[in-house]
């Protein structure tokens, strides 16, 4: 018991020499800590399963949701950590607020897996009625890409046509052929009854058509099968390029396919939007919660400490600052009272050679006017 309250003291980021010495904060930074891991194991769960839907392979899964875990565990200590409990509320309330933001969109970004995993089942039932939608569509493309089909089809019908047609003409005279042997009057026949000479010409009609039905029928059921073998070659083109997008239709599950049939689900089911909407809400209470806990609890002993600490830390700094101000402003004044004869000396020096040179220029000048003006005066 005892490491594991310290390791949820770690989780809240609380120092443990400060907190030993105040023990009446040890349950609110314990809980505070508790908080902070399941957040973190939370966010682990939620990219673990996002990214399996997205890879659809365990290790990798695995290995980048404990790293995302790891790092929604580390932000949220870093920001649970960083806040101090002041003595104006209105200012930490302010400070506060950037905190807060960052939480709510923290779990936001935490919610949105898991609201997927709850209602898998319905979203696969949308994704189900999706993917018949495109195999549905995708046929009626294919069916408009591939025209020679139904042109064959047509042909095929026409055929068939041509052989029912002469199917039908034979009857006729078959009618009137059996008419005429049994006597019955039509405007065709002459009511006598027996094989005369209407009845053998008929017999020459019916077999005549009969004779014409059966070539016909051999010609046309030749071109019949090859229409049909050229319908079945273009049906197996289509049906190679059907599946080869059957796997894009197939593998219709990602991420951003869910997240669009969960919107769809939402916007048909008010019951699923509030759901939706409780989910994110609780994951947002989650996420801030260690937040609220250190804004809403009273100013501890652990505070009071905390802020002695820092506050002499600042101290020790002023006096550190103050004291090599002070050595070095001592160690400049030293330097000009022991060096201020030696620079005067130089000046001096200095100031004899400029003048030394400037009356040697003026009497080279001089000389060379007096060389100048001799031949004027003669």
């Amino acid at each position: 018991m005892h490491q594991l309250t310290r390791f949820f003291w770690f989780c809240s980021g609380a120092n443990f020499a400060l907190l030993k010495r105040a023990p009446t904060e040890s349950n609110k930074y314990f809980g505070i800590g508790a908080t902070v891991f399941f957040t973190g194991v939370l966010a682990a769960l939620a990219a673990g399963y996002a990214l399996f839907t997205m890879f659809q392979s365990l290790v990798p899964a695995i290995f980048f949701g404990v790293l995302w875990g790891l790092m929604i565990f580390n932000l949220d200590r870093f920001i649970v950590s960083s806040m101090r409990k002041k003595e104006n509320a209105l200012a930490e309330w302010k400070l506060a607020i950037p905190r807060l933001v960052l939480a709510v969109l923290l779990a936001l970004v935490i919610s949105k897996p898991l609201e997927l995993k709850m209602f898998e089942r319905e979203i696969n039932r949308k994704l189900d009625e999706k993917k018949t939608e495109f195999i549905a569509q995708s046929k009626a493309n294919l069916a408009k890409g591939f025209p020679e089909i139904q042109e064959l089809e047509a042909k095929i019908d026409t055929l068939k046509s041509e052989v029912s047609q002469a199917e039908t003409f034979r009857d006729q005279v078959q009618r009137e052929y059996d008419a005429e042997r049994f006597g019955e009057k039509t405007s065709g026949t002459s009511g006598i009854v027996g094989l005369g000479t209407n009845a053998k010409k008929k017999e020459a009609q019916l077999d005549a058509a009969q004779l014409a039905l059966d070539e016909l029928r051999k010609r046309n059921q030749v071109r019949v099968d090859t229409l049909e073998a050229q319908i079945r070659q273009f049906i197996a083109f289509r049906q190679a390029e059907f599946e080869k997008q059957q796997p894009g239709i197939e593998g219709f599950d990602g991420l951003a396919a869910r997240m669009d049939a969960l919107s769809v689900l939402t916007t048909e089911s008010s019951a699923m939007a509030m759901a939706n909407i409780f989910i994110m809400l609780l994951f947002i209470a989650i996420e801030t919660a260690p937040i609220f806990v250190k804004l809403i609890s009273a100013r501890g002993p652990y505070d009071e400490l905390l802020e002695l600490h820092e506050e002499k830390v600042k101290l020790f700094k002023g006096e550190k600052w103050t004291k090599a101000k002070g050595e070095s402003e001592a160690r400049v004044s030293y330097f000009q009272d022991t060096h201020f004869y030696a620079t005067d000396l130089n000046k001096e020096k200095t100031n004899k050679k400029n003048k030394a040179q400037t009356e040697a220029e003026i009497a080279e000048i001089e000389e060379k006017l007096k060389k100048l003006t001799i031949p004027n005066g003669q």
